[in-house]
């Protein structure tokens, strides 16, 4: 299709009648989108981790909502809450869902784990999001024109995704390094499940997006789990110049908010900012890694992603 040039929020179509779930919504681009769905008319599932934090965001986007938004409590970090989190949305919806983005994120955390065993990062932003898609599936079935827009980075450009050691018990730990893993198994992932849904014929699709480099606030909250001061503060300081030079999480949506709501994109889409390095503007198409292209390695990812959650594939 042609490139979205100058695309703004003004160019969402009318959302009435759709249900989309936005994980991480309750701050940055996450609230963002959730509010700018709402005010479209959409029917705005917040996922969130927190429920006081959640609760301040509902009542944030109900106030533009034209239906009321609901929140559901999702711990990315556990795979329990996911599967919890899957059953609820599956109850409200009635197994009709138009709209999945996988949003929520940490970033630069120190070296930890998730309640499963796996390294914060990979755990939380790839692992529970590719569990919950595929928890999702039959609502996504019964969705119109149903997406599921999953949000990677610029930072998946010089990552490596090591399938024999992705949780970082033989490599040295590196927070960076692990960030980079976890946005490239995202996209890996999304184009992976492009890959299985088209050759199943299923009527959803599934894009990626990135916001470039985006002021979200990620930075400054990651910079508390630092017990050492000289860390936190050189992670304060990076959020800092992002605050300064970074794009506006307004700015930052709205590549996914393209991806989820206009009409004519297609499975395998990627949108980032057009403008330098894909780090500012407006929404455009983006070129996905070499290794989101790879087959062998989604197909490896996929099977390695079956394996460490015990939840089946969907589609297989």
């Amino acid at each position: 299709m042609a490139e979205p040039r100058g695309w703004s929020e003004s160019d969402i179509p009318d959302q009435a009648g759709r249900t989309a779930l936005v994980t991480g919504a309750n701050s940055g681009l996450g609230l963002r989108t959730a509010r700018v769905l709402a005010a479209a008319g959409a029917h705005v599932l917040l996922g969130c981790r927190s429920t006081r934090r959640g609760e301040r965001a509902l009542h944030e986007v109900a106030i533009l909502a034209r239906v009321k938004p609901t929140l559901v409590t999702v711990d990315l970090a556990d795979l329990a809450s996911v599967r919890k989190a899957a059953a609820k949305v599956r109850e409200i919806t009635g197994d009709a869902l138009d709209i999945l983005v996988n949003n929520a994120g940490v970033m630069a955390t120190p070296r930890g784990t998730t309640v499963d065993g796996f390294e914060t990062q990979f755990g939380t932003n790839y692992v529970g999001h590719a569990a919950l898609t595929w928890l999702l599936m039959p609502a996504l079935r019964g969705g119109t024109d149903a997406r599921v827009v999953t949000v990677s980075s610029r930072s998946a450009v010089a990552a490596r995704l090591d399938l024999d050691d992705p949780n970082f018990t033989r490599r040295r730990y590196n927070a960076a390094t692990a960030y980079a893993q976890a946005k490239l198994a995202e996209e890996v992932f999304a184009m992976e499940l492009d890959r299985r849904l088209r050759a199943y014929g299923e009527p959803v699709s599934s894009l990626a997006a990135h916001p470039g480099y985006a002021a979200t606030g990620l930075a400054q909250g990651m910079a508390r789990s630092y017990p050492n001061p000289t860390v936190r503060r050189a992670v304060e300081a990076a959020g800092r110049v992002a605050a300064l030079f970074g794009q506006s999480p307004r700015l930052g949506a709205l590549p996914q908010l393209y991806a989820a709501t206009a009409p004519g994109v297609s499975g395998g889409d990627y949108y980032g900012p057009r403008g330098l390095a894909g780090l500012w503007g407006r929404p455009g198409r983006a070129r996905p890694t070499r290794a989101a292209l790879d087959p062998s390695l989604g197909a490896g990812l996929w099977e390695l992603t079956a394996r460490l959650t015990g939840i089946t594939p969907d589609p297989a």
